[in-house]
């Protein structure tokens, strides 16, 4: 009878253990190397150089070696992170919504960006060279148009949906239409006169000599690859919601939490991280969810189906 009472006292201590030992597990038991996808936009080298800091951090802070992917565009990461290459990628709202679609919900955004007035969005813009003679998008019909990325929200989903709304198809609206390859290359083949107008994104606040606070035209000022007084914004959409950081959703709920923690600390714990990363400045991060990007959603489903309901 004893050693009856014995073997049922062991055999609940297991049970009562067993869920223990499976909530302590940690992430490191799983995930042995963590994997940043960087999306282009800007030259390579650069773009490695300018994420080091925040590489180094996240292996400080995670313990597990960390390594940066780069893809030459939107849609290199985005099918990265879909077939599970990469566990974290900061995307616009458009790439976001597009991977979402793609990979069934496999990802999901922890953190959006804030602006210095605490907002979530920002704009898209066209530019054109001080120099063109084109103040005004009207003036710009017949003209050149350089569109960033087919993934991009600034450099084409807004811009485009909205020229149509407008009764300006860009294909008709526009001598030329083209993709650049990137929110720098565009603005780069304005100055060089390969195209006369090309869309870009910008928080719209600040000091316009400087670029504004953040975004590309910021980015190429802070690198000396403009000055503000070479270019004139013609076009402002309305309000964009920032992209997000994403995580695939498969990953341990440990994991996700301590990536939250990190971004949200990071630009008072490490401003020259943030605003490397952020290419410019901002108040930080706040914690998101994939509503925000509901109509972004909805618009790239749009896109997809020629503007068809399915």
């Amino acid at each position: 009878m004893l050693r009856k009472l014995m073997l049922a006292a062991a055999a609940a201590t297991l049970a009562f253990a067993a869920p223990l030992a499976a909530q302590a597990q940690s992430y490191k038991d799983t995930v042995k190397e963590f994997r940043v996808g960087l999306i282009g936009g800007e030259n390579a080298s650069d773009l490695m150089t300018r994420n080091e800091g925040y590489r180094k951090l996240l292996e400080t802070e995670l313990g597990i070696p960390v390594k940066l992917f780069p893809a030459t565009d939107y849609a290199g990461i985005m099918q990265a992170i879909g077939a599970g290459q990469v566990e974290l990628a900061a995307f616009g709202a458009s790439g976001f919504a597009g991977a979402y679609l793609d990979c069934n919900k496999c990802i999901e955004p922890i953190v959006v960006p804030e602006e210095n007035d605490g907002s979530t969005f920002y704009y898209s813009v066209a530019v054109v060279r001080a120099d063109s003679g084109i103040n005004s998008l009207d003036e710009a019909k017949g003209k050149s148009l350089a569109f960033a990325d087919p993934n991009s929200t600034s450099g084409y989903l807004i811009p485009n949906a909205t020229l149509k709304a407008e009764g300006k198809d860009p294909e008709k609206f526009f001598s030329r239409v083209g993709f650049a390859g990137g929110h720098e290359q565009g603005v780069l083949a304005v100055l060089n006169k390969q195209y006369d107008v090309a869309v870009t994104w910008t928080s719209g606040q600040g000091d316009i000599n400087e670029g504004y606070s953040r975004g590309n035209l910021r980015a190429m000022v802070d690198k000396k690859l403009l000055n503000m007084k070479d270019v004139k914004i013609i076009w402002q959409s309305g309000k964009i919601p920032n992209g997000p950081i994403t995580v695939r959703t498969d990953l341990p709920a440990d994991l996700k939490a301590k990536l939250l923690q990190i971004h949200l600390d990071l630009p008072t714990k490490h401003p020259d991280i943030y605003k490397a990363i952020e290419r410019g400045s901002g108040k930080g991060y706040a914690k998101t969810t994939v509503e925000l990007y509901q109509d972004i959603i909805k618009l790239r489903q749009a896109e997809a189906t020629g503007g068809r309901k399915s």
